[in-house]
């Protein structure tokens, strides 16, 4: 799609649908032409939020989209307000669309009405037939979107283009089958993107230099399957960069039976989107670098498949992460843990002072939070406040659970030092954050537990599928940090 801004009013934009937003007790400016007065005088054309209207001139269509009371508009209802219309317009044919900006907002509207647009533009048909993408001869993505302004804003359109085309491609990366993305063709397409992005590199290593790293636990977890491992290690560092060094951390867990603890059968195939937090933090490295943030950043995916076969690590083994820490595996399907901790130690080793990981880590945070937020657990009140406030700017908002050392006990082995998989069924997802815990020493570090909103968000933007979840905020943090 073809994003641009400008200063010309919609109807000289050139698109064949022009979009208005009608506030509560408030007319369209000026310059809407006289058949969009008619239509809300009419009643046809309501100020509800989300309600659509349309009618015509001989230039264009005009879609009036109700955006409710203006107190309560935001950034994220301007989402919801883009993809309601994108929607519509989809049915329409429309191949190019222009959003007159909301009189008296500004650069963040802008930019949500670019994401709105682009994310509930998305489709993935990477594995359809030709024949079934010809069934339906509509357009189905716009070529061009316009955003215009009374002021010039292209700035913050392409910025908010190139970071929801990222989330899209981490959609992408969700959505493939884990018999078509395997660790080594994620490590691949990252390889690829440093080919095509200057300033990031990569370095992939493979199941050899893994249990050569002492990585015990994530190697444990690779042993079951004959798929290649793969430890991905990304590093920019822009022109300008002060201040630490960020690292994101991503579980990349292409897919998840649950090893010799093996899931039920009913919903297994969604284990595809195990690896959810790694596709977003190679999407965010790579939104990051394109945008030229003054920052430096280390990001680290660990990428396995876990399998059960006669190689498979047996609930009951004990393990040893490459700090040396033991771990009794009393539940081969709390796996993700377990690559996490080694992933963690090496984020630490490459020189990360501030460190954020996302993973789609436990059930339990669908029990406790749905799929509205996710869950936050950090040893840095300052970290956390930054990566909440990244969501709230985003979207991608979180909920800050406790850690506390009572939680600590939970987790203490009986053979090891720690137990992956603690009997007493509490505090499932704090437990989880607990562990991770041990694995970075004193450096400020959060976790994201993203199992609730990683797919099937159900927002108007993203619905069913996988959500990219993370690229945006992550984006955001490091652009609030590079400030």
């Amino acid at each position: 799609m073809e994003v641009s801004a400008t200063t010309q009013p919609g109807s000289a934009s050139g698109a064949d649908t022009i979009v208005l937003g009608v506030f509560d007790g408030e007319q369209p400016g000026a310059q809407a032409p006289a058949e969009v007065g008619r239509l809300l005088s009419s009643g046809e054309a309501r100020s509800a939020f989300q309600s659509l209207a349309l009618t015509h001139t001989p230039d264009a269509r005009w879609l009036l989209v109700g955006l409710g009371k203006r107190g309560e508009f935001s950034a994220e209802r301007a989402r919801v307000a883009a993809a309601v219309a994108r929607d519509r317009v989809r049915e329409l044919s429309a191949e190019a669309l222009c959003w007159e900006l909301p009189a008296q907002t500004g650069a963040d509207v802008a930019g949500a009405l670019v994401e709105g647009t682009i994310l509930s533009d998305y489709r993935f048909e990477r594995h359809k037939s030709a024949s079934a993408q010809d069934a339906d001869a509509k357009p189905k993505s716009l070529a061009r979107l316009i955003v215009s302004a009374g002021e010039d804003l292209t700035d913050v359109v392409s910025a908010s283009a190139l970071v929801a085309e990222a989330v899209n491609a981490a959609r992408d990366l969700q959505n493939r089958p884990a018999n078509d993305l395997t660790p080594t063709a994620l490590a691949g397409y990252a390889e690829a993107l440093a080919r095509d992005i200057d300033g990031l590199s990569v370095e992939v290593e493979g199941r050899q230099e893994i249990v050569g790293r002492g990585m015990g636990a994530f190697a444990a977890v690779a042993q079951g399957s004959y798929e290649e491992p793969a430890l991905i290690t990304l590093r920019y560092e822009g022109d300008g960069a002060s201040g630490p060094v960020l690292g994101f951390v991503g579980k990349a867990v292409t897919f998840d039976s649950g090893g010799i603890s093996l899931k039920p059968g009913a919903k297994m195939a969604e284990m595809k989107f195990d690896m959810s937090g790694g596709a977003a933090v190679i999407e965010a490295v790579a939104a990051i670098a394109r945008l030229h943030l003054p920052v430096k950043l280390v990001a680290v995916v660990g990428a396995t498949e876990n399998l059960p076969s006669g190689r498979s690590i047996k609930p009951g083994d004990i393990v040893t992460a490459s700090n040396g820490k033991t771990i009794e595996v009393n539940n081969t399907d709390a796996e993700g843990r377990l690559v996490l901790a080694d992933c963690l130690c090496h984020a630490v080793g490459e020189g990360a002072e501030r460190i954020v990981d996302l993973a789609t880590l436990t059930g339990a945070v669908i029990v406790a939070l749905g799929s509205t937020y996710a869950g936050l657990m950090a040893n840095d009140d300052a970290l956390a406040e930054q990566v909440s406030q990244a969501g709230e700017r985003t979207g991608e908002i979180v909920w800050r659970l406790p850690l506390h050392e009572e939680y600590d006990e939970l987790i203490k082995g009986t053979y090891g030092d720690l137990d992956n998989a603690p009997e007493a069924r509490k505090a499932g997802t704090i437990v989880g954050a607990s562990f991770l815990a041990n694995f970075v020493g004193d450096v400020p570090w959060a976790h994201l537990d993203i199992a609730g909103s990683a797919w099937g968000l159900g927002r108007t933007y993203a619905g069913k599928g996988a959500s990219g979840y993370g690229v945006r905020l992550l984006v955001e943090l490091a652009r609030s940090l590079s400030s």
